[in-house]
């Protein structure tokens, strides 16, 4: 008679239990890898056809301001507020700037990492105050699925 591991059958179904959720761990991995940076670039898309506008309706308002001679106005003030911080916004991936570069000596952590939350929010903001300013009606962004361009 041979001899039979009595031990290794006991632990068989932890085994293959063990097994299994290394392998679906590994494939979850993967896979929630690539959707993160699917929904990661088409939330990034909506952002930045959201910015563009702003951008572009702020570049309007202060070439109309400059040929009308209206520099010193509340108008102006905005638009160049709202410029400034349009060019704060980041426009590359900080994780991925991150692990490929580490800041400069003397750079503080608060210049490398953005609240982009909150600037998007000042943002908004500043482009509603600019549109009450020159009496236009703010444009609402409300992205849909099934926009197509």
């Amino acid at each position: 008679m041979t001899d039979f591991d009595l031990e290794a059958l006991v632990h068989l179904e932890e085994t293959f239990y063990d097994d299994g959720y290394q392998d679906g761990f590994a494939h979850g991995r993967i896979h929630g890898l690539i959707e993160g940076r699917a929904l990661g670039r088409e939330k990034g898309y909506e952002m930045w056809e959201e910015i563009g506008f702003y951008e572009g309706f702020a570049m309007l308002w202060q070439s109309i301001l400059l040929r009308e001679g209206k520099q010193e106005g509340r108008a102006f003030q905005h638009t160049k507020q709202l410029l400034n911080l349009i060019s704060r916004f980041p426009r590359v991936n900080p994780s991925s700037v991150e692990s490929s570069s580490s800041p400069a000596a003397g750079e503080d952590d608060a210049e490398v990492i953005t609240d982009i939350p909150k600037l998007f929010r000042q943002i908004r903001s500043k482009y509603k105050a600019l549109c009450a300013t020159v009496n236009v009606r703010p444009k609402e962004f409300d992205p849909s699925p099934n926009q197509s361009y």
